[in-house]
Order: C-alpha cells, then sequence, then structure tokens
C-alpha cells in the first residue's frame, strides 16, 4: 500500500479513537497492531492512566518527548511530567497519517481537536519491542514524541496582560511625555516585559495576588524605572506575573502556576521576576524589568540562562514600585544578552554617580559549602580556566565571617518589613496566598520594632566590615547554590535550596551593592544533560554599569551558549 491514499480511507473528521481508529494515509505495509497501540495510548490519555500511559513509552534514558515547554529526555523525566500535569487535554483524533519505516518502526502524525477548541498535531515514532524467543507479543511502545498543542493567546503563568505594544515607547504618541535628551534612544526596537509590581498607567497592580488585583485601582502613571525604559525607545510588551508579593525566588506560584524554563524544561524558573524571565528566555521580550530584594533576579537569570543585574540599593528610583523590604528592594533587568542588558542599565542609571571597578577579584571559600558538588566543580573550573590562561589574576581567598548569622539578620529585617509593607492586606484576606509564602510572612507578624532595629544596627555594623575586608574588589560567587529544581520537588526539598541559594545572594543585599549574574557555567542534571548557572559578581555600591563591563568579559569563555 505504498503512498496509498485508499478510497475506503475516511475523511479527516472520521479517523475516531475507541472502535479502531482508520489511518487517514498510509505509507508501506500497516505492520500488526500499531494502531491498537496509538488508540490505547488515546484512551490512556483522556482516562490519565498514568501506568498505561508510561507503559506505552519505551523504558529507557534515550526516549524523548517535546512540546512546547522544552524536550524531555529519559522514561524517569516524561513520567514525572505526567504525574504533574495530572489528568491530559479531551481531544479527539480527526486525522491519522503512518509512514512505515520497517516492519518494525512506524511514524505517526495525528491531528486533534482539542475540546478547548483549535487543533493539535502530534508526531510520534512508533518501535516495536525487540524480538526474543518466538517474538509473539511483541508491544508496540512510542521512542520519541512531538507534541504541538493549539497555541494559548495568552500563557497566563507568563503574562498577566499583552498588548502589541502595551505601552508604545515611540515620541509621537503622547503617552510617554516629554522627549528625552537627543542621543538617549538607546532601547528602539527592545520589548519590555514589566513585572507585576510596577505602575503601568492605566493598570491596576496585581502583585501574583488575583484578590489584590481584583480589588486595585488602575495606576495613574507609569513607574519611574518603566518610564526610563519607555524613554529610551522599548515598548512595553506586557505585564509579566510574579511570584505572590514577590515573598519566593521560586518561581512557582499558587493562582497562575509556574512559568516554564526553556533553559531546562521540566524544572522550576525561579523567581520573584519569574514571568519577566520566562518571557526573556522564551523570545517574547527582550528585556524583562524587575526587582531584586534577596536575589530575584539574579536566581531566575541563573535558572535560566539570562543575564541579570540588581542594582545598587537606590541608583534607579523606585517610585511607583509596590514595596516588599524596602531595605534591599532594588531595580534590575535580565536579557538574553549583555549588549542589552548593558543599554537597559545605562537607560536608567544616572552616569554621574557610577564609579569604576577594576578587575581585582576575591573568592570566599566558605561559601561553596551550601552549593551542591555539581556548581561547586563547575565554579572551581570556571576559575581555574580564566586563570591559567591569564584572562584574570587568580582570585585571593578571603573569609567573610558568619555567613548563616549574615542571612538570619537579613531574614529577620526583611520579614519585618514585608509585613509591615502587606500585612493589612494579608490580615483582611486570609487563605489567599500560598502556605510557604503565608508561613514567611506570618513570621514577619511575630518580629517586633525593637528585633527589626536590633538587626538594622547589625547589619550596618556587617556592611561596614564587609566593605572594608574587600576593598573595592570584585567577590565572585555562584548566582545560585543549584541548577534549577525539579517540578516535582517537594515542598521541603525548594526550601532547602532556597535557604542555600538566599546565603549567597544576602551578600550582595547586606552590601546594598550590585550584582551582575552572568550564564557562564552549566552543570550536569538529569539523563546526561546540563543545565545552566550564572556567575556572580558582586561590586562596590555605585559600580553598576563598571561591574556588567566586567561580567561582559567572561562571554567570550562561556561554556553556556546565551
Amino acid at each position: 500500500m505504498a503512498d496509498a491514499m485508499r478510497a475506503d480511507v475516511p475523511g479527516p473528521e472520521e479517523a475516531r479513537v475507541g472502535s479502531g481508529t482508520v489511518p487517514t494515509t498510509v505509507d508501506g505495509d500497516l505492520p500488526d497492531g500499531l494502531i491498537a497501540a496509538f488508540d490505547a495510548y488515546e484512551q490512556a490519555l483522556a482516562a490519565d492512566d498514568q501506568v498505561a500511559l508510561a507503559a506505552s513509552f519505551e523504558p529507557t534514558a534515550t526516549v524523548m518527548r517535546a512540546d512546547a515547554g522544552g524536550l524531555l529526555v529519559g522514561h524517569d523525566a516524561i513520567t514525572a511530567f505526567r504525574g504533574r500535569r495530572g489528568s491530559g487535554p479531551v481531544r479527539r483524533v480527526v486525522e491519522c497519517h503512518v509512514r512505515v519505516v520497517d516492519a518494525d518502526a512506524a511514524l505517526i502524525v495525528s491531528v486533534n481537536a482539542p475540546a478547548s477548541g483549535g487543533r493539535g498535531v502530534v508526531t510520534q515514532l512508533w518501535r516495536r519491542e525487540p524480538r526474543t524467543g518466538s517474538g509473539r507479543g511483541r508491544p508496540w511502545r512510542i521512542a520519541s514524541a512531538q507534541v504541538q498543542a493549539p497555541p494559548p493567546a495568552i500563557d497566563r503563568r507568563v503574562w498577566r496582560v499583552v498588548g502589541e505594544p502595551l505601552v508604545s515607547g515611540r515620541r509621537d504618541d503622547g503617552v510617554t511625555g516629554a522627549a528625552p535628551p537627543a542621543g538617549s534612544r538607546a532601547l528602539v526596537g527592545e520589548t519590555v516585559a514589566v513585572k507585576d509590581l510596577f505602575a503601568v498607567a492605566g493598570h491596576a497592580i496585581g502583585a501574583g495576588v488575583p484578590a489584590r488585583l481584583a480589588g486595585a485601582a488602575p495606576e495613574p502613571r507609569h513607574a519611574a524605572a518603566v518610564q526610563h525604559l519607555l524613554d529610551a525607545g522599548a515598548d512595553l510588551r506586557g505585564i509579566a506575573q510574579t511570584d505572590e508579593f514577590a515573598y519566593s525566588i521560586a518561581g512557582r506560584n499558587s493562582a497562575y502556576g509556574t512559568p516554564p524554563n526553556p533553559a531546562a524544561p521540566g524544572a522550576i524558573s525561579g523567581g520573584s521576576t519569574s514571568g519577566p524571565a520566562a518571557a526573556v528566555a522564551l523570545g517574547q521580550a527582550s528585556i524583562g524589568l524587575g526587582t531584586d530584594t534577596g536575589g530575584s533576579l539574579r536566581v531566575p537569570g541563573s535558572y535560566q540562562g539570562l543575564w541579570g543585574i540588581r542594582t545598587t540599593h537606590g541608583a534607579v528610583d523606585r517610585a511607583g514600585l509596590l514595596p516588599l523590604a524596602p531595605s534591599f528592594d532594588t531595580v534590575g533587568w535580565v536579557t538574553r544578552d549583555v549588549d542589552t542588558l548593558r543599554r537597559s542599565a545605562a537607560s536608567s542609571l544616572r552616569s554621574a554617580d557610577q564609579v569604576s571597578v577594576e578587575p581585582s577579584y576575591v573568592v570566599d571559600p566558605g561559601l561553596l559549602s551550601s552549593v551542591t558538588p555539581g556548581v561547586r566543580a563547575e565554579f572551581g573550573r570556571a576559575l581555574d580556566e580564566a586563570t591559567a590562561a591569564g584572562r584574570i589574576p587568580r582570585p585571593e581567598p578571603v573569609v567573610l565571617g558568619d555567613v548563616a548569622h549574615l542571612f538570619e539578620l537579613f531574614r529577620v529585617l526583611q520579614a519585618f518589613e514585608a509585613w509591615q509593607s502587606d500585612g493589612d492586606w494579608i490580615t483582611a484576606h486570609p487563605g489567599e496566598l500560598a502556605a510557604d509564602v503565608s508561613a514567611r510572612f506570618a513570621f514577619g507578624a511575630t518580629v517586633s520594632p525593637r528585633q527589626a532595629e536590633e538587626a538594622r544596627v547589625a547589619l550596618a555594623h556587617e556592611r561596614r566590615r564587609l566593605e572594608a575586608l574587600l576593598q573595592g574588589r570584585v567577590l565572585l560567587l555562584p548566582s545560585a547554590s543549584s541548577a534549577a529544581p525539579s517540578l516535582s520537588a517537594t515542598a521541603a526539598e525548594v526550601d532547602a535550596v532556597r535557604s542555600a541559594t538566599l546565603g549567597l545572594t544576602c551578600i550582595a543585599g547586606v552590601l546594598g551593592a550590585p550584582a551582575v549574574s552572568a550564564p557562564v557555567l552549566e552543570v550536569p542534571v538529569a539523563a546526561g544533560r546540563r543545565a545552566p548557572v550564572g556567575l556572580c559578581l558582586v561590586g562596590p555600591r555605585g559600580a553598576d554599569l563598571s561591574l556588567v563591563e566586567l561580567a561582559a568579559t567572561w562571554a567570550t569563555w562561556a561554556t553556556w551558549a546565551t
């Protein structure tokens, strides 16, 4: 039946599942049992039969499944994805095209009509189990699958609202006010995903919480950080999601879901600048405007292979920004390349306030005790290679002291200020937050003003001590304690990673210093794959632009492709 389009084959809308799919077209001799296996898979998908679904895929480390979220390799990764997703889509097969490779392998391309509308396409390579003994009863299994679902108008995990553009950075639309000085339109052609903490004129701030969004009034004007980007010519693509009240670095949101991580499919995205970072990593925006209180720009940048910077505390006007912990809140950006990061920073920072920094590096080996072995090895390899090649002088070892004590001071003051910022709303709206975020706010409610002041005084002392120790040199450390954890990680596992990572990221917060995360490291993960981890450079206050230039020199040495 080569190249057959038989007269007895039904039309596209007549292909069916249940009583037996009749192929729409077949090229080759249709092997016995193939279509029955295809039907069984579709029935298992509709019934969310996890056991049958797992049995439909080859039980190997090389079996593959891909969709818009990325590629999963290995039976364990695919099975874990099935368990996280829950019930499959309700859909009807309307076309089924078979291309026979040989008696034990065939390609099936099917078109399905989801109950939610549109059309989806699934491409599967089916193979029969290798012959053993008599060879009878050998099951067909999927060796590779590519799933193309109908595209959503808006991925609510990433975006709250989107436009084309939502706000234009053009000078002739009357939206952004007086024209900037000549030569400052460095972001013309760029698009921005704005974290849902910044005021965008005509839109309310939701802070990742639907109930807050429902009760919030539209903002009368843009936040200062938004205005800077508009004045430089960028268009606002839309308002992107954040972790609830930005009080997390995981990227999970109990109402909107976890944004995808295209750099590490099946892993969390990192937060709380989760939506903007995912939008940039997915190519849906070129700049993510976010905040960083305890790592909320550096962590999603690290997990998703992006460039990111938290700026010197107070260097970018925070007018129009919903606060979390004002003693530590800073503005910053994530981008796919360092040049866009450079131009974004230059559009928002006053050059007169900037200082230069020399390529003189220090490392505290004690900080590496909390990171995974893979991150520790990769960080050491990167430094050794750069030093051996003469690209950088050998970093000097320093001892920052009791970093656990430093983090505890940071945690106490951050929690106190977070409760001052949002406690009244949370008290008036019980049950609206995820358990982990709610627990952090509950702790903040127990911190007394006296305890907060004691932590503030102690942190000021620690800042002076650290500045004297660093002497204007650049501290090198990993941006996160690990690659992005799996979406299937337990709450306890995610919290352990969070605590270890905050022990690294809080240092810049205590210093009020700029920190750049450069996507130049990668570590091995499951199924022989590798995932990004950022190299973090922490510089002296006011050295934001100089620190970006210094970080850019590492880009040509990167093993992770940005």
